[in-house]
């Protein structure tokens, strides 16, 4: 059973100015799993709040994956790389080459992603585009290995097997 904690990171969603769609979205597909949404918080696209947010939630051990929607474009205020960086301890850079790769097949828009993914303890970090679409798609592509990366973050014996 997969633990995910998701992040929508919008201005226009935390003041209530657009209802959050990426988050419910991506909530769906989760559940659609048979895994856990355990929270989901809009915050603004403030890098402070959300490098405090990754933070703690990494640091309870309530969440085996965090999910972060928006603020991976080129937009002054997309600051979700820089807030996940500053708060993982290792990077894993495979996700988001994945990602960026199979969204590369829809569209050349996902060249402007600045998504990153790492691992703070043991809790995966991933940014995910903010459209409900993006999102979706993306995680869907790196949904298949989930599993195993919980696994190994976990010290399961059993990840051996799936090698």
């Amino acid at each position: 059973m997969i633990r995910f904690g998701i992040l929508t990171l919008s201005d226009r969603s935390f003041r209530g100015e657009r209802e959050d769609a990426s988050g419910p979205a991506l909530a769906h597909l989760i559940l659609a799993q048979n895994w856990l949404v355990i929270k989901q918080q809009i915050l603004p696209d403030d890098e402070s709040a959300i490098r405090t947010a990754l933070a703690d939630w990494s640091d309870s051990g309530k969440f085996d994956v965090i999910l972060t929607t928006g603020g991976t474009g080129f937009a002054l205020r997309d600051v979700a790389p820089e807030a996940t960086r500053a708060v993982i301890q290792r990077d894993t850079p495979g996700l988001a080459e994945a990602m960026r790769a199979e969204s590369l097949k829809k569209t050349s828009h996902a060249m402007l992603s600045r998504a990153i993914a790492g691992i703070r303890r043991r809790t995966l970090i991933v940014n995910l585009p903010g459209s409900p679409k993006g999102a979706v798609e993306n995680l869907q592509t790196i949904l298949s290995v989930l599993p195993h990366a919980v696994q190994l973050l976990n010290d399961d014996p059993a990840s051996e097997s799936t090698h």
